[in-house]
């Protein structure tokens, strides 16, 4: 094997290692947040894990995993709600931290508009909650 040829395969070596030691602290994390309510990091720096798990991933697809944390929104539901079908799908949005990903967050949304005038609204964050409530004839039935 050449020089080279053994270099890169250290460097992947160490890239999958970086990568499953990051799934393995994102899942901890969000097993903490979202099933305890014990958070041991904070909003910023758990979004900054899964966001250098995502680059690498981007960066080395051939490590790429269904059950990757980066796939897939939130954690388990608490069990004490029943399972509900949504009638429209509960979605993300993704985490801004500069004006710079403000805008090309802004960018994306114009895009998909297609030329559509777009109303923004900005509200509070209630953090770890998501809810999903479902009126009949103006009366809450879920």
């Amino acid at each position: 094997m050449a020089q080279s040829d053994f270099l890169s395969q250290l460097d992947k070596s160490g890239v999958r290692e970086r990568i499953d030691r990051l799934r393995a602290e994102v899942e901890r994390h969000t097993v903490l947040y979202y099933q305890h309510a014990a958070p041991e990091i904070s909003d910023q720096e758990f979004d900054a894990l899964l966001r250098e798990l995502q680059d690498l991933e981007d960066q080395h697809p051939e490590f790429a995993s269904e059950d990757s944390p980066t796939r897939r929104v939130g954690g388990k539901p608490l069990e004490e709600f029943a399972p509900a079908k949504h009638l429209v799908p509960m979605q993300s949005l993704q985490n801004v931290y500069s004006a710079d990903e403000l805008r090309d967050f802004i960018g994306k949304i114009h895009k998909l508009a297609e030329g559509r005038p777009i109303n923004f609204t900005i509200e509070p964050k209630v953090d770890g909650l998501a809810i999903s409530l479902l009126y009949e004839n103006g009366l809450l039935v879920r």
